[in-house]
C-alpha cells in the first residue's frame, strides 16, 4: 500500500508472531522496516520461552522497541507510536480492561496516518455494549484448547454453546497473519483500508457440525454435551471475574461471532483460510 515504510507491531504472542512473520516474507515488504514492541524484560530475556522467539524476530530483519502496553502512560506510548506510518494491535484481552482504548487515544496524539486496532475476533457493533466478556477473540485455539470447554480431544467430546445450531466463525492464527499482510502491503488491500471493520475467516460452522467432523477425523463416536447461556450465567454469577463464563455465554449467545464466508474480504479476493476440516487432518 501506498505510503507504507515503517510498520510497528504491539505483541509478538501467537497472532503478533504470525502477523510478523507474514509482513517480513511478503513480496512488497522491501524497504519497509518492521518492528515489534515487546517489553523490555523481554527484550533482554536469555529465559528459551523468550529468548529464542526474539533471535527468529532478529533472522527476519524485524527490529524490537521497548515499551510496556499496560504500565506507560498514554503519552509515553505516543512517543513511540509517532514514529510509525502503520500500527497493528495484537495485544490480546490479557493487556487488561482499558489498554485498548488508551492505545487508540495515544495513537490519535501521535497522529499516525494507519491503525488496525485489536479486534481480530467478534463484530462489537451487533454484539453491542454490556455483554459478558470485555474483551473477545475467535481463532482455533479456542475451540480446541481444553480449558475453553468445546472441544475435548482426551475424551472425544463436543460441548455446545447456546444450542446444536449456534454457528461460530474461526480462523487460523497463520490466516490472519498473511490475510493482514495482504491487506496491507498487496495491491487489492488499497481498497479494503477504509475505515471500517474488514471481515476475514478461515470457516464458520455449527456446533453440530463441529462434533461430526471430529466424529470423522477421529473414526470414533463423539461425546456431545450442552452449555445453555443460563447455566453460564448462573456460574457468571457466582464467580463474577471468571474469563471462561464471560466467553462462554458471548459465544452462546451467538450474536456477533459469526459470519457469511462469502461476504469476507478474503474469500471476495481469492485468498482462502484453513477449514475445521483441513484443521483437523493437519493437527490433528
Amino acid at each position: 500500500m501506498a505510503g507504507i515504510s515503517n510498520i510497528l507491531v504491539l505483541g509478538a504472542g501467537e497472532l503478533g508472531t504470525q502477523v510478523l512473520s507474514s509482513l517480513a516474507k511478503h513480496p512488497q515488504s522491501d524497504n519497509i522496516t518492521i518492528t515489534v514492541l515487546l517489553r523490555p524484560s523481554s527484550i533482554s530475556s536469555k529465559v528459551q520461552d523468550w529468548a529464542q522467539p526474539t533471535s527468529l524476530l532478529h533472522d527476519q530483519n524485524i527490529s524490537t522497541v521497548p515499551g510496556d502496553l499496560t504500565n506507560d502512560s498514554q503519552e509515553s506510548l505516543s512517543q513511540i507510536f509517532r514514529q510509525y506510518d502503520t500500527i497493528i494491535s495484537c495485544t490480546g484481552f490479557a493487556a487488561g480492561r482499558g489498554t485498548q482504548r488508551k492505545l487508540a487515544h495515544a495513537v490519535l496524539a501521535a497522529k499516525v496516518p494507519r491503525y488496525i486496532p485489536w479486534q481480530f475476533g467478534v463484530d462489537y457493533d451487533i454484539i453491542g455494549r454490556g455483554s459478558a466478556q470485555d474483551l473477545l477473540t475467535n481463532s482455533w485455539i479456542f475451540l480446541f484448547e481444553p480449558w475453553f470447554g468445546v472441544v475435548d480431544l482426551k475424551n472425544n467430546a463436543v460441548c455446545a454453546l447456546g444450542s446444536w445450531d449456534t454457528a461460530v466463525t474461526v480462523t487460523a492464527p497463520e490466516d490472519i497473519g498473511e490475510i493482514t499482510a495482504e491487506i496491507l502491503l498487496g495491491d487489492k488491500g488499497e481498497t479494503a483500508f477504509t475505515n471500517n471493520a474488514i471481515f476475514i475467516a478461515g470457516d464458520t460452522l455449527s456446533y453440530a457440525n463441529l462434533a461430526l467432523l471430529l466424529e470423522k477425523a477421529t473414526g470414533k463416536p463423539v461425546q456431545r454435551t450442552l452449555r445453555t447461556v443460563q447455566s453460564a450465567q448462573t456460574d457468571l454469577a457466582k464467580e463474577p471475574t471468571n474469563e471462561i463464563y464471560k466467553y462462554q455465554i458471548v459465544f452462546g449467545e451467538g450474536r456477533g461471532v459469526s459470519w457469511d464466508l462469502s461476504k469476507t474480504w478474503n474469500h471476495e479476493n481469492g485468498i482462502l483460510g484453513l477449514t475445521v476440516k483441513e484443521y483437523m487432518a493437519r493437527y490433528l
